[in-house]
């Protein structure tokens, strides 16, 4: 791989990880694979996320248009999230990232 290429590469990655890395952002797309999600919902199934955390997780990639806010003017008000056309791409990669983790627990396990 030519050096222009390599750069090409490392830039697409950067760019890929300033989008979904951290510690929550893989969870919480993890949790909108399958379907739409309430707040609530969400805080219930990342049980360690801090309530300001996944606000502010949940706007992060918002913002990167990974995932939609729908809110409902109701009462009470009801919010829901779901990934966008754009979300949705990434599920190949989240779903090999489980992969690699179950193995990779495995493997230490037998270790």
């Amino acid at each position: 791989m030519a050096n222009k290429d390599k750069f090409k590469c490392h830039a697409a990655v950067q760019t890929a990880l300033s989008v979904i890395s951290g510690k929550w952002k893989p969870l919480i797309l993890w949790h909108l694979l399958e379907r739409k999600m309430r707040f609530g919902e969400l805080e219930k199934n990342i049980t360690s996320i801090s309530q300001k955390m996944l606000i502010s997780e949940l706007r992060a990639l918002e913002k990167s248009g990974i995932v939609h806010r729908e809110i409902y003017r109701q009462i009470p008000p009801k919010v829901e999230y779901w990934l966008t056309a754009d979300g949705l791409t990434l599920r190949p990669v989240l779903e090999k990232l489980a992969d690699w983790g179950t193995r990779h627990q495995t493997k230490k396990i037998k270790s």
